[in-house]
Order: structure tokens, then sequence, then C-alpha cells
């Protein structure tokens, strides 16, 4: 069951100072936060206390995080990853 009061929380916490941040974790927060698990959030939640800079660098895979904060920047990466090879199959597709 999602929890909107979490989920509204961790939606305000993704609003970063870098619009590079903010598009990285907008869809995510908005699509696959829900469905995370509650460690996952947890881990989540934990990302969100730390630098912009940090997230940056992190998320764009330019250095690694602590060991315990990797699954979820993993997950983020994927997420995004998967974010764009989406649309770039919706934008091939309307080229033809």
């Amino acid at each position: 069951m999602i929890n909107h009061d979490d989920h509204n929380r961790m939606r305000w916490a993704s609003r970063r100072g870098l619009l590079e941040l903010d598009l990285f974790l907008e869809d995510f927060v908005a699509n696959a936060y829900p469905h995370l698990s509650d460690d996952m959030k947890g881990l989540y939640k934990d990302l969100m206390g730390e630098a912009d800079q940090d997230l940056f660098e992190w998320l764009m895979a330019r250095s690694e995080p602590a060991d315990v904060l990797m699954p979820i920047v993993m997950e983020i990466r994927a997420h995004k990853k998967a974010e764009g090879e989406r649309r770039s199959t919706t934008v091939t597709g309307q080229d033809r």
C-alpha cells in the first residue's frame, strides 16, 4: 500500500538545487519510488540527506557512494537508463 504522505515528502525532498538532479529524480520518485521495498525507501530517504554535488557525481557514475547507498543509486541509474530507452523507442516509432 502506498503511503501518500511519505511519497509527497520524498517528492519534495527530491527537488534539489541542480536541474540535472531534478531530471534524474523527478520521474524516479513519481513512478518507481511507490513500488520500492521499505528497505529501499529507507535508503532513498538517506540518499536525500546527501549533498547535491555528491548525488550528481554518483548518479552520473563519476564516483561511487558508500556501499550502503549503492543499491538505491544503482536503482535510480537503471530507472533513468530505462526511461531513456523508452523515450528513444517512442521517438523512433514516431519518425516512421
